[in-house]
């Protein structure tokens, strides 16, 4: 194959590495809810890209890199599940703060995480791409491989869903 036509040339290799693996993290973050998970598996998504360089031309890499990044993180739910349900458990370290302030924070923090966590994965990760990524619609759609209409759908129904937890806060 011709080195443009793939992605094994270095050049051309590091600037999808450089203009993807920011959003990348991010959406992976967003599913996972783990900084050092997330890292580690957008790493090993471009060393799968390298790996199979020859096969995947630059046009079809953003593609190829959400699907293997997808692909690692159902691959480690099992073992994220645990390593959330012990940071959820986890004891807060207490400090010099008011105990009635202490007992406020961490009941506002545990129902807003709740309320977070009771939303499906599909309309958290659209939301929290939409909310904190600012991305628009197109490129949540793009990202997720729906279309435009069930990306807003998806983020419609999670403030929804967010409003009618936050109101019995």
């Amino acid at each position: 194959m011709n080195k443009e036509k793939n992605s094994c040339n270095e050049e051309v290799f590091n600037s999808l590495y450089r203009e993807l693996s920011p959003a990348l993290h991010n959406f992976i973050f967003f599913k996972s809810g783990n900084r050092d998970q997330s890292l580690d598996i957008v790493q090993e998504a471009f060393i799968k890209l390298w790996n199979n360089c020859g096969k995947v031309p630059p046009a079809k890499a953003k593609s190829f890199l959400y699907t293997v990044s997808n692909n690692l993180f159902l691959n480690a739910v099992s073992h994220q599940k645990v390593v959330l349900k012990f940071r959820k458990h986890k004891d807060m370290d207490l400090n010099e703060q008011s105990p009635q302030f202490l007992l406020e924070e961490k009941e506002y923090g545990e129902r807003l995480s709740e309320a977070i966590a009771n939303l499906t994965e599909m309309q958290r990760t659209a939301f929290l791409l939409s909310r904190v990524e600012g991305k628009k619609y197109r490129e949540i759609a793009e990202i997720l491989g729906i279309s435009e209409k069930a990306a807003g759908k998806r983020i419609h129904d999670a403030l929804e869903a967010l409003r009618t937890q936050i109101e019995k806060i």
